[in-house]
């Protein structure tokens, strides 16, 4: 019988896969290839050991979880075309889980105190901007999904009411212009799991949250921007 959940987190340059079990939620096994620009070549691969190693097999899936986004335009294409065909191919309920939450969601499970402090993933959209949201401990969303530009005025006013807690590949560049805050506190080193997409795609699940697999498209936030060659 058909059990299992696997996810799949493309939006960053780690290619990462979870497989758990859907009834208990308990993580089976998770792998990850920290390798740029690796995700159409080494994707597939990464499923088959996990399965493999897990003792299980594709019909032991029930459902297929991937990150949303946003980040990475290509990583998300990627992502989003296996956990289609995969739905496809074994008739099984597409899941997708914006990588913010899912951000926030592994740095608020793994802090003491969680509920003193609001959530602010990160996700470097070059120069000084980022893709960034913030959250509650228990996941709810205080502010949504936005393109932020970094000034010194960034998100002060929520600061002025809690404790922020920033990571994510766009946090560094916002530490320097927060010296002498004292709410405002880095972590550095946060980055996209399949772990915590499988997390919240088990609840998600359980609402019966499932998306269309022949029109869904990753959460991008912005338009993508493409040049022409003057050749």
């Amino acid at each position: 019988m058909s059990s299992l959940l696997l996810s799949l987190e493309t939006s960053s340059p780690i290619c990462s896969v979870a497989l758990h079990h859907l009834e208990t939620g308990r993580l089976l096994g998770h792998t990850e290839l920290r390798l740029d620009k690796s995700h159409s070549s080494h994707l597939s691969v990464l499923m088959e050991q996990l399965l493999a190693n897990t003792l299980h097999a594709l019909a032991d899936v029930a459902a297929v979880a991937v990150s949303d986004g946003p980040g990475s335009y290509t990583g998300l294409r990627i992502g989003a075309a296996a956990a289609k065909g995969l739905c496809y191919a074994l008739d099984v309920p597409l899941l997708a889980v914006g990588t913010l939450p899912a951000l926030a969601r592994q740095v608020a499970s793994h802090t003491a105190r969680s509920e003193q402090y609001q959530y602010c993933p990160m996700l470097d959209a070059r120069r000084m901007e980022v893709y960034a949201a913030l959250y509650r401990a228990d996941g709810a969303e205080m502010l949504p999904p936005a393109p932020l530009l970094l000034d010194e005025t960034t998100l002060t006013e929520q600061m002025a009411a809690h404790p922020v807690l920033f990571f994510g590949s766009g946090a560094a560049k916002f530490q320097p212009l927060m010296t002498g805050q004292p709410n405002a506190f880095f972590l550095p080193g946060i980055e996209p799991s399949a772990v915590a997409v499988g997390e919240l795609a088990l609840e998600a699940h359980q609402r019966q949250e499932f998306r269309d697999v022949a029109y869904y498209e990753p959460f991008y936030l912005k338009e993508v921007y493409t040049t022409t060659s003057k050749k």
